[in-house]
């Protein structure tokens, strides 16, 4: 049972000339910012699955069985898995029925010498190799998180990476066909059905949101304005019980207003890059078709063996138009020295440490008072610093754990209902091993007072 509502001038919470809390650690108890349903936990500690799940599922990969990947999730206090379900591909009604019958897995392919491309990034280091069916492993998922205790946070990244690891074109060839305009109501439908099949099977219960995409800002499809929330609209018209939503990965944190109304969950991702930001535009990383690339700084971070880039190559066209990664990025992760890009972080992470502590803060409470005054459940479903190479360990050190705190004990303060411990903390990422640290985290997460 929920706890009733605080009577507000029974608040003596210590505040500001301008009315403001004076800290967030000082709250303490601040009631959710909107209504969970009955069926759902009353506090969300996310791990982020994403399109891994099933893009390391090869033999003796991280998620080749799906059971022990969520027993261990469950044994570290997790209570949420936070997953590409790809719609699109599963009940999208695309014609790509054999592909998700026997989706073949390729990662970003073979590269020269051997090895494949991506194998130091985050992410993209899939060496593939299998096929799956991936309708079965969805129901695997389920399952498991049924035999454990989790819940399930439902999105699609397939406008934004997942179609990429597939071994033909034909999955991102399809939903590229759908005509901009219509790709919000395709996947709408395409979520309808798999509600629908989930259902069926038993699983309703286990869906904690629906996101109809994420990170609709970053990814192939129009504004969430141009028809997005129209659709959300009509999902939630034929699902009241559950959440539906999409999610921003750099929501408009100084006007809010400009979200539009009518979202069932504020999911909103909270990145503060700081000094990583600094380094990767003196190493020009994120770019394409920069002349001269690598630049003499990016030079002097890479491995003694990094070969060139035109030694190096690139993988097949169509994958760079099915991610948002470009090859400037693989090359640069792929080669990068992380000793070296750690020594980097550190030198000058003084002058931006506060200002990033301070970014993750204003970011979080202007996600939740923005969802207070919709009435919704708010949740950081990704977060804190940004992407690192693989190997880098500058987020999961005493910097980065320490802004991940501070990002935490923020949405706790706020009513924040989820929130993700880091998007490195997943069975996929070296940060996995810090079990202590998450099992800490996790459990003064789920002991916060409602």
């Amino acid at each position: 049972m929920r706890r009733p509502e605080l009577n507000p001038a029974l608040d003596t919470t210590p505040r500001t000339d301008h009315g403001a809390p004076a800290h967030p650690r000082l709250i303490g108890g601040s009631r959710l910012t909107g209504t969970v349903p009955a069926h759902l936990p009353e506090r969300l500690t996310i791990s982020l699955w994403d399109f891994s799940w099933y893009t390391r599922a090869g033999s003796g990969d991280v998620y080749a069985d799906l059971d022990a990947a969520v027993a261990d999730a469950a044994a570290l206090g997790y209570n949420a898995l936070r997953i590409c379900a790809a719609p699109l591909l599963l009940f999208g009604d695309l014609g790509l029925d054999t592909h998700a019958r026997a989706l073949e897995i390729e990662g970003l392919g073979a590269a020269p010498g051997g090895g494949f491309y991506g194998r130091r990034t985050r992410w993209y280091d899939v060496p593939g190799g299998y096929t799956l069916d991936l309708r079965s492993h969805l129901l695997a998922l389920f399952a498991a998180c049924e035999r454990h205790g989790l819940v399930v946070i439902l999105a699609s990244w397939e406008y934004q990476q997942s179609p990429a690891f597939a071994a033909s074109p034909a999955w991102f060839d399809a939903i590229d066909a759908v005509p901009l305009a219509e790709r919000y109501r395709v996947l709408a439908a395409a979520w309808d059905r798999m509600i629908a099949f989930l259902t069926t099977k038993g699983h309703r219960e286990r869906i904690a949101l629906v996101e109809l995409h994420n990170e609709i800002d970053f990814s192939i499809l129009p504004a969430l304005a141009d028809g997005g929330i129209e659709q959300v609209s009509w999902l939630l018209s034929r699902h009241p019980d559950l959440l539906v939503t999409a999610s921003y990965g750099k929501p408009p944190h100084l006007a809010m207003h400009r979200v539009p109304e009518g979202i069932g969950a504020a999911q909103f991702h909270v990145y503060s890059y700081g000094v990583l930001d600094a380094l990767q535009k003196r190493i020009d990383i994120r770019s394409e078709g920069s002349a001269g690339f690598p630049n003499a700084e990016l030079r002097a971070l890479l491995r003694p063996d990094a070969p060139t880039v035109a030694d190096y190559g690139r993988a097949a066209e169509w994958k760079y138009r099915a991610t948002v990664v470009t090859d400037q990025m693989i090359y640069g992760y792929d080669w990068i020295d992380p000793d070296a890009w750690d020594a980097w972080l550190r030198a000058h992470e003084g002058p931006y440490r506060e200002v990033m502590r301070r970014e993750i803060e204003s970011r979080v409470i202007a996600i939740a008072e923005w969802a207070r005054a919709q009435r919704i459940p708010a949740l950081v479903g990704e977060g804190w610093v940004g992407y690192t190479p693989l190997h880098g360990t500058f987020e999961e050190g005493p910097t980065g754990r320490a802004l991940a705190e501070h990002g935490i004990d923020t949405a706790l303060a706020y009513g924040v209902w989820g929130v993700v411990l880091c998007s490195n903390a997943a069975p996929h990422h070296p940060m996995w091993e810090q079990r202590a640290w998450q099992r800490a985290q996790n459990a003064r997460i789920l002991a916060h007072p409602v």
